[in-house]
């Protein structure tokens, strides 16, 4: 009966840890929230393949992230990330992201699951790009 109870209690003891573990990237639990600097403004430049506009660096809990759009007209023909964590989820997720903005033609995207803080920055970032083109 001693044993039992010993194995029990360290069973127990070593599962609360694995309870209070909160996932470094992303989930529900994570309370992490994206902070704008004051950057300088966006910068835009036209050239041969389109106006190219930056977005805002835009701080995260894991890193800073900026895109850079690259516009045809009022379409978005490519997006570039100028920064970003390094994170094996944010690597995974950026052409996610890439991916989803040229499909929706806005910042009103998903967000990539496993890499939220990242995906929010993103989304801060291209959404200022887009302003700044106008």
């Amino acid at each position: 009966m001693k044993r039992a109870i010993s194995v029990v209690a360290l069973s127990i003891a070593g599962l609360v840890p694995v309870w209070r573990y909160e996932p470094s990237i992303g989930g529900t639990t994570t309370s992490a929230s994206t902070s704008t600097t004051e950057p300088a403004p966006s910068s835009s430049a036209t050239s041969s393949s389109g106006t190219v506009v930056k977005g805002t660096t835009i701080d995260t809990d894991k890193g800073p992230v900026q895109v850079q759009v690259t516009f045809d007209g009022d379409e978005i023909a490519a997006v570039k990330m100028l920064q970003q964590p390094n994170h094996p989820q944010t690597t995974a997720a950026v052409p996610v992201l890439i991916a989803e903005t040229l499909k929706a033609q806005s910042a009103d995207i998903d967000t990539v699951s496993g890499a939220t803080i990242t995906s929010d920055g993103y989304k801060e970032s291209l959404q200022a790009a887009i302003d700044a083109k106008g």
